[in-house]
């Protein structure tokens, strides 16, 4: 299933849960669903995409990552799937009604255990495709086109279409030193400092910040939000979490900029 998605091929995922129940001793519809969510959570937890419909759900058991990892190590075009989609131009997608795809923000997993035994073995991957993704400069680019447009529209339906009009694509205009991509208004007036974050996959994937937009967002925290797309392949939907990053996000580092002492 996974690899139809990367591929963009249709799929049928009752047709494979009706067709993994004779093989499970009896287990409910619900369990498989469950365990589904459990490999989301460890594919994740790896550095790869899960499968969108399958909400991820921590406390997965160390057996489930070893058997995962023997199962990755055994499939290697999948591999080759990830970084074509990863890499993969993309257009702005067509949606009826933009203003709708704004939704609710994940809920957080902070006092999530994403491991329920310790001493979990590694899932080794050749690389990080979630981070391969963000670097895509195509679909960064078609999410601040498609955030521009959901302001505009945002505005205009608050009966201010001359602040819809002095919109600026700030990542174009002034470059990446901004710390935010696009500079957008509120109903009032107010300047709202926007950037924008685009994946493909589901709402719970990860995302990267830089040190400078951590920094911007922290001098700026009355105006600045981070608008997160997701599923933006065919059918996008919006998240936002406004004010300094580190007090909407938990923060990890995933890189460190080192010199000889």
């Amino acid at each position: 299933m996974l690899a139809s998605e990367l591929a963009g091929t249709p799929y049928n995922k009752t047709a494979h849960r009706q067709a993994l129940k004779p093989l499970l001793q009896g287990r409910s519809d619900a369990s498989i669903e469950f365990k589904h969510a459990n490999i989301s959570v460890a594919l994740l937890d790896a550095g790869f995409p899960y499968i969108n419909g399958y909400k991820p759900l921590a406390n997965y058991q160390s057996l489930l990552a070893e058997v995962l990892a023997n199962r990755l190590d055994k499939t290697s075009d999948l591999f080759a799937l990830a970084a074509t989609d990863a890499d993969r131009p993309i257009v702005v997608p067509e949606v009826e009604d933009i203003l709708a795809v704004l939704t609710d923000r994940p809920k957080s997993r902070q006092n999530e255990l994403t491991v329920s035994e310790p001493a979990v073995p590694i899932i080794r991957l050749p690389t990080n495709y979630i981070e391969r993704e963000a670097r895509n400069r195509s679909l960064g680019n078609a999410g601040e086109l498609f955030i521009l447009n959901f302001e505009r529209a945002r505005l205009i339906h608050a009966g201010k279409e001359s602040l819809a009009a002095k919109i600026e694509h700030t990542a174009k205009v002034r470059g990446d030193h901004a710390g935010y991509d696009i500079l957008s208004f509120e109903a009032t007036g107010a300047e709202r400092l926007i950037e924008v974050k685009t994946t493909k996959y589901g709402a719970d994937t990860p995302f990267f910040v830089t040190r400078n937009e951590k920094a911007t967002s922290e001098r700026h925290a009355s105006q600045y939000q981070l608008y997160r797309l997701f599923a933006f392949r065919e059918a996008p939907r919006l998240y936002t979490l406004p004010g300094a990053i580190d007090m909407s996000c938990n923060l990890s580092a995933a890189t460190f900029l080192a010199s000889p002492k």
